[in-house]
């Protein structure tokens, strides 16, 4: 499964890490997520049917920025 890496930006807290997991697990095919709140790195594996910018806009859509 190919993996994504992102860094996400406006996290502060327990409730920003669960919309921003939320929004990630909402999209089909997504394998493993782990997502950083001290840093704000996320590792998402997923199969070929969700793109990088899928990952992307579900989450800036859910309010956090990605680099």
């Amino acid at each position: 499964m190919p993996t994504t890496t992102l860094t996400i930006t406006g996290m502060q807290s327990d409730d920003c890490l669960r919309t921003v997991m939320n929004a990630i697990q909402d999209l089909p095919c997504i394998g493993y997520v782990d997502v950083s709140l001290e840093t704000g790195h996320a590792e998402i594996e997923h199969t070929g049917m969700v793109t990088e910018g899928d990952i992307r806009s579900a989450i800036e859509e859910a309010g956090y920025p990605t680099r």
